[in-house]
C-alpha cells in the first residue's frame, strides 16, 4: 500500500513566512487558505509559485471560505454557512469562481470549502438552489481542469452522497475531516469512509469529539486525544486507493498550536 504524506495548513493572507513555515517544521505538503478574496491576485500567484518550489512544498488543495455572517453552531450555523443560505449564495458562488482561477494560476487541482448544512431531506425548498449552485461553481472548476471538493462535517455521509450523484459532475471531491464528522454529530469517521471513501481527494488530520448539546459543537481535540481512530481511518484510506496527503489541523494560535501540531506528526507518522 502506498506511504501517505503528511502536511499542514497555512494561510495565504500571511504571506511568504505562512509557506516557509511548511519546511521549517519539516513537512512537504500543504493546503492553502483564503478567507479574503482580495488576496487573490496575480502577485500573490506569482509568490506563491516562487515560494512553493523555493521550498521544494506541494500545494494539494485550496481552501476557498467566503464573505458574509459565519456562526459555527448548531443554532445559527444552518442559516449563515456556505452556499445554502440563498441571500448569501451568489456572492459565495462567486468567490468560490474566484479561488478556481486563483487556483488554476498557481498550478493546484483542486478547491475546497464548506457547502453548509445540506438539507437532509431532499424535498427542503433550499436544496434545489443548493444544487444548481454547486453545479454551477463545480463546472467552472471543470474548465478550470480542476475538482471541486466538500468539505466533511456539516452534513450526513448518506446526504452528502446523494448531493454528488444529484450535481452529477465527474470532477466533485471530498476533504475528509474525521472530527468534523465528529463534532457536527453527523456519523462516524471510519464507518462514514464505507459511503465516501472512493470521493476522498484530501484529508484534514483533525481529531475531535461528539456534541455534549444540541447547539454546540462537540470539542476539537489535539490528534490522539479525541475520539477519531485514526489506524483504522488511515488503513480504510489506503483500502480506497487513497495517495495524497494528511494535513494536520489544530484549530488554536500560538506557541500550542505548533507544539500540538508536533505531536500530531509523532502520532500519525507510524500509521503512515
Amino acid at each position: 500500500m502506498p506511504q501517505l504524506r503528511l502536511g499542514i495548513i497555512v494561510s495565504l493572507e500571511k504571506g511568504e513566512e505562512s509557506l516557509k513555515k511548511v519546511r521549517e517544521l519539516g513537512f512537504e505538503t500543504c493546503q492553502l487558505v483564503c478567507w479574503d478574496q482580495s488576496h487573490f491576485t496575480p502577485a500573490n500567484a506569482q509568490m506563491v509559485k516562487e515560494m512553493a518550489k523555493k521550498l521544494a512544498i506541494e500545494i494539494t488543495i485550496l481552501w476557498v471560505g467566503w464573505p458574509g455572517p459565519q456562526v459555527w453552531n448548531f443554532r445559527e450555523g444552518p442559516a449563515t454557512l456556505g452556499l445554502v443560505p440563498p441571500e448569501y449564495r451568489y456572492v459565495r458562488m462567486e468567490v468560490l469562481k474566484k479561488g478556481s482561477d486563483f487556483a488554476r494560476s498557481i498550478g493546484v487541482s483542486s478547491i475546497a470549502t464548506h457547502v453548509g448544512f445540506i438539507p437532509e431531506n431532499p424535498k427542503d425548498p433550499l436544496y434545489p438552489g443548493l444544487v444548481a449552485a454547486v453545479r454551477e461553481v463545480a463546472a467552472y472548476c471543470q474548465k478550470n481542469g480542476q475538482f471541486f471538493c466538500f468539505e466533511t462535517g456539516q452534513e450526513t455521509p448518506t446526504t452528502l452522497v446523494r448531493t454528488i450523484e444529484e450535481v452529477g459532475l465527474p470532477n466533485l471531491g471530498i476533504n475528509f475531516d474525521p472530527a468534523n464528522l465528529l463534532m457536527y454529530g453527523k456519523a462516524n469517521p471510519v464507518d462514514a469512509l464505507d459511503l465516501l471513501g472512493k470521493f476522498v481527494r484530501g484529508v484534514h488530520a483533525k481529531d475531535g469529539e461528539y456534541p455534549t448539546d444540541g447547539y454546540t459543537l462537540g470539542q476539537e481535540k489535539k490528534v490522539g486525544e479525541g475520539m477519531v481512530n485514526f489506524p483504522k481511518v488511515i488503513a480504510k484510506l489506503k483500502g480506497y486507493g487513497y495517495q495524497g496527503a494528511l494535513t494536520i489541523e489544530r484549530e488554536i494560535a500560538g506557541q500550542q498550536q505548533i507544539e500540538d501540531i508536533l505531536t500530531a506528526r509523532d502520532y500519525l507518522l507510524p500509521l503512515l
